[in-house]
């Protein structure tokens, strides 16, 4: 039973990466808006249903992986000592994750960049990342005194935390020339600097 949900979950798993792949890669070569959920199917070799099985949208699809990096991420602050300074599992937690995602592929990279600043994906980042947002608000929150200033440092925090690790993520894309992890750690670093 075990070897037939992992099989299935690895079948699962290797879906979802092949719609994601093929949306970056239409996007990439076509632009963002003239890409269609039926194109990314057809070019994963998938029916329209099946990718409906694994994403609601485009914009989903071509954001996957940021969106398993961010729940990674977010386990990992979970995972960490309550008793400990918020920045500090933060800072953790994030140069844990940017080891983690060191090598990520010169193709994706590139097509990455070519859609990055594309303006009908914006709404659908500004999302994500609100909602994210107000998850690490909570997990912030709960590592805080029960105070009245509470609520609004935890979202202080996670906002600055959050705008730092996409800042540095996005120089690191276009200036690999050192690890992921040195780049998000001085990025960090720069907020606790006197």
């Amino acid at each position: 039973m075990d070897e037939t949900v992992g099989r299935r979950e690895r079948k699962k798993a290797a879906t979802r990466e092949a719609l994601h792949r093929a949306a970056l890669r239409l996007a990439a070569e076509q632009g963002p808006d003239r890409v269609t959920v039926e194109a990314i199917a057809d070019a994963a070799d998938v029916s329209r249903r099946t990718f409906s099985n694994y994403f609601a949208n485009k914009e989903e699809a071509l954001f996957h992986p940021d969106t398993v990096r961010i729940r990674r991420l977010l386990a990992l602050v979970h995972a960490q000592p309550l008793d400990e300074p918020p920045w500090v599992v933060l800072t953790r937690a994030a140069e844990q994750l940017a080891r983690e995602s060191d090598g990520f592929d010169p193709l994706w990279l590139a097509q990455r960049r070519l859609i990055r600043n594309h303006p009908s994906l914006a709404a659908h980042q500004i999302t994500a990342y609100g909602t994210v947002e107000q998850e690490f608000t909570a997990e912030i929150a709960r590592r805080l005194p029960d105070d009245p200033e509470t609520p609004l440092r935890a979202r202080v925090l996670a906002g600055t935390f959050l705008h730092a690790l996409r800042a540095a993520t996005r120089y690191w894309t276009d200036h690999q020339e050192r690890p992921l992890v040195e780049v998000v750690r001085a990025a960090l670093g720069y907020l606790t600097a006197r």
